[in-house]
C-alpha cells in the first residue's frame, strides 16, 4: 500500500553506492512506486515536483534544473521522469546540458499508450486522462478551466474534440466511473484504454 510517506521521502543517500534518483512530475508519484515494488527496484529513489506545473510548462524546466542542482551530488546519477510535457524541447535542452537521462516522448499520454502506438494514432481530436486526471479532473481540469465558475465555456474550449480518451494503469470501478463522468461533463464521447505502465515501466527498470 502506498502512503503519503512514501510520496514525499526523498531518501538522500551518498555517491558511489549505486543511488539513483528519479525527479518526476507528481502526476506520475503514484506510477513510480508501484513500478519500483512490483519490480524490487530499491536502488531508485523518488522525488517530484508539483503536478500543477503542467498548467505552466515554462516553469517545469527551471524546477528541474534547480532540483538537478541541489540533489545531484548526493546520487550516482539523476533519471528525470518527465517526457516534454510542452516545454518545446527547453526540458531536453536542460536535461542535456546537465547530463542527465529524461523519459522519452511528448507527454505522458505517449509513453502510457507506447510512443509508436501514440504516434501512428496521430489523434488531434482527442482529449485524454490517465489515472491521475481521472482522480483530480477538477482540480486539473474543471477550476483551471474556469468550468465551475462559467460552464458556457465548455463548448469554446472542447469545440475541436470529439472523444474523451481514458488511457487507464490500473483497473478501478471508482476511477472508470470519474472518467466517464468527465466526458459526460465535457460532452466528449467516451473510449477507454487499459495502456498499464507503458514505456514508463521499461525506462524505470532500465536505470
Amino acid at each position: 500500500m502506498i502512503t503519503d510517506s512514501d510520496l514525499t521521502r526523498t531518501g538522500l543517500a551518498a555517491q558511489g553506492t549505486g543511488r539513483v534518483l528519479v525527479l518526476a512530475c507528481g502526476a506520475l508519484a503514484y506510477e513510480i512506486l508501484a513500478i519500483r515494488a512490483a519490480n524490487g527496484l530499491t536502488h531508485l529513489d523518488l522525488h517530484c515536483l508539483p503536478a500543477i506545473l503542467h498548467n505552466h510548462p515554462r516553469r517545469i524546466a527551471p524546477a528541474v534544473e534547480a532540483e538537478v542542482m541541489a540533489r545531484q551530488e548526493d546520487y550516482d546519477s539523476i533519471f528525470v521522469a518527465y517526457a516534454d510535457c510542452g516545454t518545446g524541447g527547453q526540458l531536453q535542452a536542460t536535461c542535456d546540458r546537465l547530463g542527465v537521462e529524461m523519459i522519452a516522448g511528448p507527454h505522458c499520454y505517449a509513453f502510457f499508450d507506447g510512443l509508436d502506438r501514440f504516434a501512428a494514432r496521430d489523434e488531434i481530436d482527442a482529449f485524454y486522462l490517465t489515472d491521475f486526471l481521472a482522480r483530480q479532473f477538477d482540480a486539473f481540469v474543471t477550476k483551471p478551466l474556469g468550468l465551475d465558475r462559467h460552464p458556457d465555456l465548455r463548448d469554446m474550449y472542447f469545440q475541436h474534440y470529439s472523444k474523451l480518451v481514458y488511457l487507464s494503469q490500473t483497473e478501478d470501478a471508482a476511477l472508470m466511473t470519474k472518467a466517464r463522468a468527465a466526458a459526460d461533463a465535457l460532452g466528449l464521447k467516451f473510449e477507454h484504454r487499459p495502456t498499464g505502465y507503458g514505456d514508463l515501466e521499461k525506462a524505470l527498470t532500465s536505470i
